[in-house]
């Protein structure tokens, strides 16, 4: 398969018969948490990238006005941007979704990215991808996505005799329902070290999370969030097994879970919930951007 890679990252000699302008960052050093391995979980490690871009209108004046070139931040704030979105496993997803982004800007013709991995062994470690705005896309899906109503169970609902019949009058909301829950009685380990006590933290959710699972079938055990766009979608009731949002995402809460109120608070924020029910006791007024009432169930 041809590429014009080698020519992208090339000396300007080896550019010169080329048809369009391009513009290019290169050497930009950020930190992120990347990687789909375990020891890089938790830790900054550097990536080196550098961007170039086709661009359309070669040859017409500009009349030296910045608004009608493609900006160097625009391709700066595609890397900052897709960074801060979420965590990747891997560099050829964020990749792929820098180049997206930059496509979108309407003089951008043609992305040639390379990311590189400087603290990960000797060398650099990296990637290179082209992709072109004449190349086919994925159709977006037309109908928005539901805003949910999130419901946090504390133990006491959770192990109550009418669940099923508290489940059936929240299936009649007419917004999709997501469950969240707290941790099931009884001590969890404790570690003295702070990320391994989170994973045990996030598990002893989960745990409970299926716990719930386990006495209503209705009750769908989601943990991604394709999973959880998807069950919206098809109005089933969702249980979030917390800790691939809560790993995976660069906002959410830090450190240990000491009330997972705060990670289900985030959770509603983050999908733009209409509401919020709480049972037991609720969070201080104004803590969260999601209206936030006492649990009608």
């Amino acid at each position: 398969m041809s590429t014009d890679l080698p020519r992208a990252f090339g000396h300007p000699e080896a550019r010169a018969a080329q048809s369009r302008d391009r513009i290019s960052v290169r050497d930009l050093v950020l930190e992120a948490d990347i990687g789909a391995f375990q020891l890089e979980r938790g830790r900054s490690q550097r990536l080196r990238f550098n961007v170039v871009v086709e661009v359309a209108g070669a040859g017409e004046p500009k009349d030296d006005d910045v608004d009608r070139i493609l900006s160097y931040d625009k391709i700066t704030e595609a890397v900052t941007g897709e960074l801060a979105a979420r965590r990747f496993n891997l560099l050829e997803t964020l990749a792929d979704d820098i180049a997206a982004r930059i496509l979108r800007e309407p003089q951008a013709q043609k992305v040639f990215l390379r990311i590189e991995k400087l603290d990960r062994g000797p060398g650099a470690l990296g990637v290179e991808i082209e992709r072109s705005a004449d190349a086919p896309h994925a159709a977006l899906s037309e109908d928005p996505l539901p805003h949910p109503m999130v419901v946090h169970l504390d133990e006491a609902a959770l192990s109550a005799p009418d669940l099923s019949a508290r489940l059936d009058r929240l299936s009649q909301q007419p917004a999709p329902v997501i469950l969240t829950v707290g941790f099931a009685p009884g001590p969890r380990p404790e570690v003295p070290q702070a990320q391994a006590q989170r994973r045990i933290d996030l598990l002893a959710l989960e745990q409970n999370a299926w716990r719930l699972a386990a006495r209503d079938p209705r009750c769908m055990v989601v943990a991604s969030r394709t999973e959880i766009d998807w069950a919206m979608r098809q109005g089933r009731m969702l249980v979030w097994a917390p800790s691939k949002l809560v790993l995976d995402t660069p906002d959410a809460p830090k450190g240990v879970v000491t009330d997972p109120l705060v990670l289900a608070l985030w959770f509603a924020e983050k999908f733009q919930a209409v509401q919020m029910q709480v049972c037991g006791a609720l969070p201080q007024a104004g803590s969260s951007a999601v209206p936030v009432v006492a649990a009608q169930v």
